[in-house]
């Protein structure tokens, strides 16, 4: 025997028309307060009134907020208010912090050896910096069975970097 499994179980039903039950109890609710404060109030503050509860009412009944009723944005607006606040600034624990990351950064900077894994701007800026401080240097020359170093002209030594192993072999 087969049974059927209640799906859209998180949807409200409709009672009252389009509303739900909860939506028609805001509306009501605001429209009764309305009504008590047009009859208790002179018309000038009347006005204002019934348009604050009304306002309250139409956003408590049909907006949602984030995917969420406005009741809750509500409610935790208010714990917001009334619950204390605890505000702590630790500025040596941000100095140590600081102070650690100048000590790695000036070690990080003092070598750099581009590899594989890294940009390929950050290696052309490299090769663009080595360009600058290469003199009279040699390269190997992998065809050859010893892999002897072979000196380069001066023209040829100011030649731009292509790969990390070259830049590690020069």
């Amino acid at each position: 025997m087969q049974f059927q499994i209640p799906q859209f179980i998180e949807v409200e039903d409709k009672i009252f028309g389009p509303l739900t039950f909860k939506q028609f109890i805001y509306l009501a609710g605001a429209l009764g307060s309305a009504f008590i404060a047009w009859r208790l109030f002179p018309l000038y503050i009347a006005i204002f009134v019934i348009m604050g509860v009304g306002g309250l009412g139409a956003a408590l009944a049909l907006f949602e907020w984030n995917g969420r009723p406005f009741i809750l944005g509500l409610e935790y607006g208010f714990y917001y208010l009334i619950n204390t606040k605890l505000y702590l600034w630790s500025h040596e624990r941000k100095q140590k912090k600081a102070r650690e990351a100048l000590k790695e950064n000036k070690k990080v900077a003092e070598v750099y050896v581009p590899r594989l894994s890294d940009s390929k701007l950050h290696d052309l800026a490299w090769s663009l910096d080595i360009k600058e401080k290469v003199g009279q240097v040699g390269i190997r020359d992998f065809s050859a069975p010893g892999m002897q170093l072979q000196p380069r002209a001066t023209t040829d030594a100011l030649a731009a970097v292509h790969t990390a192993k070259e830049a590690v072999v020069r």
